[in-house]
């Protein structure tokens, strides 16, 4: 809920435009207000929160709707410690991660013997 300074209610039209001109003026992509939930729910995942809090905070009904969405930032996350447990155990020299570009998560560079 969001509210003018005098404290009279923001509706979702309004919302949307002031949003725009926020974005524009600060040379901004422009997104939806809605995608705000998922870069939330992305940053919290990769500082290690947990998905029922996310859950919680995003209020999902169900934690398989929370899991299901954000499923990218879980690869990342389990190539991430793919790769830390490469670097234990066969050191950092063998273990460089190959950069991806777009919405594919990265590969991981952990040998397999």
């Amino acid at each position: 809920m969001f509210t003018t300074p005098q404290g009279r209610l923001i509706g979702p039209t309004n919302l949307t435009r002031a949003f725009t001109t926020l974005l524009r003026k600060a040379v901004l992509r422009r997104i939806r207000f809605h995608d705000l939930r998922h870069s939330t729910a992305a940053l919290l995942l990769e500082q290690g929160g947990e998905p029922v809090v996310i859950k919680k905070l995003l209020v999902h009904a169900h934690i398989g709707v929370t899991a299901t969405v954000h499923a990218h930032v879980r690869l990342r996350l389990q190539c991430d410690a793919i790769d830390t447990l490469s670097t234990v155990l066969v050191g950092p020299e063998v273990t460089k991660r190959v950069n991806g570009e777009g919405d594919e998560p990265p590969s991981c560079a952990a040998l397999v013997r």
